[in-house]
């Protein structure tokens, strides 16, 4: 479960970082909403590669 918590916090860490940095290099707003879909995009995409195909791939070997 600390895992998972983990994982989305970083995951809202370094989502709100890089849309900052990249917000200011391009003279745009920064948007909360798209930092937070950012966040929730990429901690699926990491659940699915830690628990799913990862955890496949060393079963197998």
């Amino acid at each position: 479960m600390v895992r998972y918590i983990m994982t989305i916090f970083w995951a809202v860490l370094i989502s709100g970082v890089l849309s900052y940095v990249l917000s200011s290099m391009g003279d745009a707003e920064f948007v909360l909403k798209d930092t937070l879909i950012l966040a929730g995009i990429l901690s699926v995409a990491i659940f699915i590669l830690g628990d799913g195909l990862l955890k496949d791939n060393k079963a197998t070997e």
